[in-house]
């Protein structure tokens, strides 16, 4: 699905850029150029950023 229409960004380009290191809004911002026009992928890429930090968290907690 379409997060940010401005820069043509997926939900599943903003999970590989989580997964590939860009663990901030500001570096996903550098990277895919989201927020930085219009503004209303905003939310939508916190949240899923949240989720993704807390996927990896809980995966390196079971695996430790």
């Amino acid at each position: 699905m379409y997060i940010c229409i401005c820069h043509g960004v997926t939900d599943s380009k903003i999970e590989q850029a989580i997964e590939s290191g860009s663990t901030s809004m500001r570096a996903l911002s550098k990277q895919l150029g989201v927020g930085t026009q219009c503004g209303k992928c905003t939310n939508c890429t916190k949240k899923i950023l949240n989720q993704k930090l807390i996927e990896i968290v809980d995966v390196t907690e079971q695996v430790a």
